[in-house]
């Protein structure tokens, strides 16, 4: 029986989120920079011969058919396959942070079975699945960090310098779906150009979902005002209530509100299995 154990699957950061437009179809046109970073879940892989999936949650208690179950089992219909597995998951990246965390999970498991399983699957055709499972799901098996553009799926390759990256989550998390239904949100910023982004990475820009959340998480705003009492500019990632400041030197983090879950993370130039699928 093939088995694989300790396979990390990275959060990211949005270092910005500029709302450019709106489709006919509802979905919103973005503008955004996705970072790795080394805030991760851990993932144990199990072949199994009898065809099941099965997963069992070593840390917090997830919905029982998760992106992790899901991605397992559309590729268990793309690649034909008899064989089944059985996950284990460490769960660590916070849940409606706005890092990533479920999709990240999945596109670990995609690419780790496309290879147990030998269904020797190309990069597009994960691609293809893991968009069906969600917008952030190619950039982590594309496994660089990027410009992204459309409604999440267009990817640029954009290299972005090593940081320490101060990341809060704070109690409260946001649901995705009321921030971008609000009618407060703004929606029409003006489209920005890599070569700007180049000149400031960590500097450039603001989220466009920020001010909404505030409304919606008075959280967001108390970790922002932590932030800045550290003499840190923060700004909030994704559509999650995480937020986050580049840290130029060591801080004394021991006042931290204790509702707060405080993480120093390092930025990543690549994904941990980047290479796993071409």
């Amino acid at each position: 029986m093939r088995s694989v154990f300790d396979v990390a699957a990275p959060a990211k950061l949005n270092l910005f989120l500029h709302i450019v437009g709106r489709r006919t179809d509802g979905y919103h046109l973005l503008e955004s920079v996705f970072v790795l970073i080394d805030w991760c879940d851990i993932l144990h892989f199990e072949v199994r011969a009898d065809g099941k999936v099965s997963r069992e949650d070593l840390t917090v208690q997830l919905p029982a058919d998760d992106l992790i179950v899901q991605a397992a089992k559309a590729l268990q219909h793309l690649g034909g396959t008899r064989k089944g597995v059985h996950i284990g998951i460490e769960k660590r990246i916070p849940s409606q942070a706005g890092m990533g965390g479920g999709s990240s999970d999945a596109a670990s498991t995609l690419l780790v079975l496309n290879r147990l399983w030998g269904l020797d699957l190309s990069l597009q055709q994960l691609k293809v699945v893991g968009l069906r499972l969600g917008a952030d799901v190619p950039f982590f098996l594309t496994g660089r960090n990027a410009w992204v553009e459309g409604i999440g799926e267009k990817f640029t390759p954009v290299a972005v310098p090593q940081a320490k990256i101060l990341v809060v989550k704070p109690a409260q998390g946001l649901d995705t779906k009321r921030i971008f239904s609000h009618p407060d949100l703004k929606r029409d910023t003006e489209s920005a150009i890599l070569s700007s982004f180049a000149l400031d990475a960590f500097g450039f820009g603001h989220n466009d979902l920020q001010a909404v959340a505030q409304q919606l998480c008075p959280d967001v705003s108390q970790a922002l005002r932590w932030l800045k009492s550290l003499g840190l500019d923060g700004r909030m990632t994704g559509s999650g209530s995480a937020v986050f400041a580049r840290m130029l030197h060591d801080l004394d983090l021991k006042e931290a509100p204790v509702s707060f879950q405080v993480k120093v993370c390092s930025s990543l130039p690549v994904h941990p299995l980047l290479g796993w699928a071409v």
